[in-house]
């Protein structure tokens, strides 16, 4: 049998909706949506403004605002090298390394670039991102929701301090986006990156949404000039429809399945505190699906090896390859011993309750044998 999976955070299954909604486009609906000379094309064109509009709405955007690309990578960087044209840019040391690196890089430009802490819960101090702006701050990037606590930051206010600071706020909402309420009208965002297959759509495709009369991007890719001249490239016509149809999905499922999601975490939660782990990030301020515990005497990659039967993992799935503890849990404040005994969990559409219940019976148990083995 397959394990059971709990890293919806790395990717998510694309939802059968979804997939029947594509797959006309790979095969009879397979046209070029801008070669608008003949009906294939056409045919390809309003599939993606209608999708455009679904993305749209969810963000609560207008669709003359989300530009299409490969993927939540993409977007930052669009965002970020293509709004920084000097002075200093301000973010946040748990950002995703999508987000760190594109600003690190504009260092090599003359670029001032600020790294804010966190506190142990996860969360950015309003007064430390107000005493950090300055004068010459162009740009300030806060993701919404971490990918590996799930630790939602407080956005609203962060944009309204750079509205009222008159800087551009952009928010890495990859991990948000579909799963809880959001808004750039009310959260005063004028550049958000999304991703398809974190919210059971395909990968390899994404988004950015400019606000209007906003910021003024250059872009990073040149070429035919699609995508409003941002973003030059063939559209990912089935991708494109696989992520309005997604969209449309979250829209009207996302009450209730954070609701279920929440409670079955919760659940999940009781089980292994009662077994002696501790939540890291805040308990408060977090995703419905998702959770980060760390098992004082367990190493994870231990752990993770012994569970045949549950997928997991120990943190971003874009950095697994790079063997160095999790900067997300380290700018908690978390010693070494600790980052290294923490494990991510995350719960999706299509996890049952079943599920739930059979993954923390053999994680306690796994937990157990490894503690046994380890001498006092």
């Amino acid at each position: 049998m397959r394990p059971i999976y709990l890293d919806n955070q790395a990717t998510t299954p694309v939802d059968p909706r979804v997939l029947e909604r594509m797959l006309p486009y790979f095969g009879p609906k397979f046209g070029n949506a801008a070669s608008r000379s003949h009906a294939f094309g056409i045919e390809a064109e309003q599939a993606v403004e209608f999708a455009r509009k679904r993305v749209a709405a969810l963000a609560g955007a207008s669709p003359r605002e989300i530009v299409f690309t490969s993927g939540a990578t993409e977007s930052n960087n669009l965002a970020i090298k293509g709004g920084v044209r000097g002075g200093s840019v301000i973010t946040v040391a748990t950002e995703h390394r999508a987000v760190l690196d594109p600003v690190k890089s504009l260092e090599s430009l003359g670029c001032r670039t600020i790294v804010l802490p966190v506190g142990r819960d996860g969360r950015l101090d309003l007064d430390v991102l107000r005493a950090a702006i300055q004068p010459d701050t162009v740009l300030v990037s806060v993701m919404y929701a971490n990918n590996e606590t799930g630790v939602i930051q407080p956005v609203r206010e962060i944009g309204a301090i750079c509205r009222d600071r008159s800087v551009i706020f952009h928010s890495d909402a990859t991990q948000a986006f579909g799963k809880i309420p959001l808004n750039v009208e009310t959260d005063h965002i004028d550049l958000m990156s999304v991703s398809a297959h974190k919210i059971y759509g395909p990968k390899g495709v994404g988004a950015l949404y400019v606000r209007r009369r906003g910021p003024r991007l250059t872009a990073q890719m040149d070429g035919g000039g699609h995508e409003g001249g941002l973003r030059s490239g063939t559209l990912n016509v089935p991708g494109i429809v696989g992520f309005g149809e997604a969209c449309a999905l979250c829209a009207s499922e996302m009450e209730t399945e954070s609701a279920r999601l929440a409670e079955w975490r919760d659940r999940l939660e009781a089980h292994l505190i009662a077994e002696g782990a501790t939540v890291n990030g805040s308990r408060e301020h977090r995703l419905p699906g998702s959770l980060n515990l760390r098992f004082h005497g367990v190493l994870a990659a231990s752990l993770l090896t012994s569970l045949s039967g549950v997928a997991l993992s120990t943190g971003s799935a874009c950095s697994s390859a790079i063997p160095q503890p999790s900067h997300v849990l380290q700018a908690l404040g978390l010693s070494t011993e600790e980052v290294l005994s923490s494990v991510r969990f995350g719960l999706g559409r299509f996890t049952t309750g079943e599920e739930m219940e059979s993954a923390a019976g053999q994680i306690v148990q796994a937990v157990r044998k490894l503690r046994a083995l380890t001498p006092a």
